[in-house]
């Protein structure tokens, strides 16, 4: 396919988020850019969390896992169901009652200043690593099938990327977002719908004839029953189900567009309906892989699990019309995620780190020093995207998942300890506790998926042996949130002691 017409189709696609950005971002404030003015229709937020939560790496890497996973991956949407439960009735009500900007201003009420920052940093590092090895990603599949071919570079090709993302968020912030991200959720689903049905068809089968070849194969087990397995079904639900409240309901990100909606009812009503769409919508994913599968096995195609959907979907075997769906959909896959990242990051550093509500100053001398903030993150973006590139490792999806689960689970204690107890914590050595949990809990990940890394560093080391002999085998999955979670709520629980009158003046606040 020409890439000349597919870099055209690109372009274009940013000149209607431009637009789009150009329409929703006037007379916009700080106010619009952190929560929108609290006025977003709830069924807008719905839709377009659906993209913010596949992104590039889940049109990409979900499919490509059907081959070595089956369909697996669904028992840890089933467990997202039941963290979205969590998020609607537990957490959506606590965020309104207290009237948030920033989630982790919840922290600072309940704990002090030092549980606010240590919240802030966790979710800064998280957002800013996940992002930019989604954005790596995808900007990986564009180099290779359209600007290699045209003679730009990767760097170059990056840096434009996040240049007009910046064009179309600087100014509308989350108000702009939810309307661009309506627009390319609608993208990315129906790129997906489009190609399912481009590929059945050139297999000459039916949807129902599909489904039985795949059933066949083996690809449309749902459920390992196989206890040491990282996929085992309940590491994949109850991973998934924690996976979900903190990557969700402990994401400022997310939580910044929920809580843009004016009421706790619809707020409530957006993440119920967005989690049974996401339902759907992951199932098609995972059809879609399989597939891509048995179309890979008629024409004898081997490729990286991550380069089969743009192999198959790009190639000459198809008309140029599936090309194009595909790169839209990708792009739409890839951008909710990333403009997302990099205002919610924004509001974040600049409400929890910089505290600049509450700083003396015009609005104006306000929205300067959020630019400058927002420009500086797009250029740690493309700093670690270049990162990635040096590291070249196609197992995005595994890594993004693993280093969520670490860096998650500071936040899944903090609040958990912060809802669940009466307790205050000793401020002093809160980010002691905070980064050795985490580490802690890595080390015994190592040590129970020798995998994860070379093998010969491992027989070095002893650690397969050590795996074999303490561990049984035994492989940790989804629940390294979970773990990590429970051993950095312990070591809160270490650092605190029972203040019922603080407690009380909290629940005063709260009520």
């Amino acid at each position: 396919m020409s890439p000349i017409l597919l870099f055209t189709v690109v372009i274009s696609y940013f000149v209607v988020l431009l637009l789009v950005a150009w329409y929703t971002g006037r007379n916009s404030n700080n106010e619009s850019f952190f929560i929108g003015n609290k006025n977003s229709n709830w069924m807008l937020v719905a839709f377009g969390m659906i993209g913010t939560s596949l992104s590039g790496v889940t049109f990409v890497s979900v499919p490509g896992g059907v081959g070595t996973g089956n369909f697996y991956y669904f028992q840890i949407v089933l467990g997202y169901l039941l963290g979205y439960a969590v998020i609607a009735f537990v957490l959506i009500p606590l965020y309104y009652k207290l009237n948030l900007t920033s989630i982790y201003t919840y922290l600072e009420k309940r704990f002090g200043m030092s549980a606010h920052r240590v919240g802030a940093f966790f979710f800064i590092l998280s957002r800013l690593v996940g992002a930019t090895a989604r954005l790596y990603l995808v900007i990986s599949i564009l180099q290779i099938f359209i600007f290699d071919r045209l003679g730009i570079s990767f760097e170059l090709t990056a840096s434009v990327i996040l240049v007009l993302i910046l064009l179309y968020t600087f100014e509308g912030g989350v108000k702009t977002i939810i309307y661009t991200d309506t627009l390319q959720t609608t993208g990315m689903l129906f790129g997906l719908v489009i190609c399912i049905y481009v590929i059945v068809k050139a297999m000459n089968i039916d949807f129902a004839g599909a489904l039985h070849l795949m059933q066949a194969k083996g690809y449309t087990r749902i459920f390992n029953t196989d206890v040491k397995a990282p996929s085992f079904f309940l590491k994949h639900i109850f991973g998934g189900m924690f996976i979900a409240i903190a990557m969700t309901g402990l994401d400022q990100e997310m939580m910044q567009k929920n809580i843009s909606v004016k009421t706790i009812r619809d707020s409530q009503k957006n993440i119920m309906s967005f989690s049974m769409v996401l339902l759907l919508v992951n199932f098609l994913f995972l059809f879609l892989g399989g597939i891509l599968y048995l179309y890979a096995d008629t024409q004898g195609i081997q490729v990286a699990p991550d380069d089969l959907f743009p192999t198959i979907a790009l190639s000459e075997a198809f008309s140029g019309i599936i090309g194009i769906v595909f790169i839209l959909a990708l792009i739409s896959a890839l951008f909710p995620s990333v403009d997302g990242a990099i205002t919610s990051i924004t509001s974040c550093f600049c409400i929890d780190i910089l505290n600049l509500n509450a700083r003396e100053g015009t609005e104006k001398e306000k929205r300067k020093t959020r630019l400058k903030v927002h420009f500086s993150f797009a250029v740690l973006f493309f700093l670690m995207v270049l990162i990635f590139k040096a590291i070249n490792d196609k197992l995005i999806i595994d890594f993004i998942l693993k280093f969520a689960g670490i860096t998650y689970g500071p936040l899944l204690a903090l609040f958990s300890f912060g809802i669940l107890t009466k307790r205050q914590i000793n401020e002093k050595f809160i980010w002691a506790v905070c980064i050795l949990a985490p580490l802690l809990v890595l080390a015994f990940d190592v040590c129970c998926s020798p995998e994860w890394y070379e093998k010969k560093l491992h027989m070095q080391l002893g650690l397969q042996d050590l795996s074999a002999s303490i561990f049984h085998g035994y492989k940790i999955g989804n629940e390294l949130i979970l773990i990590n979670g429970i051993v950095t709520f312990l070591g809160l629980y270490f650092i605190s002691k029972k203040d019922e009158a603080h407690h009380a003046q909290f629940m005063e606040l709260k009520h």
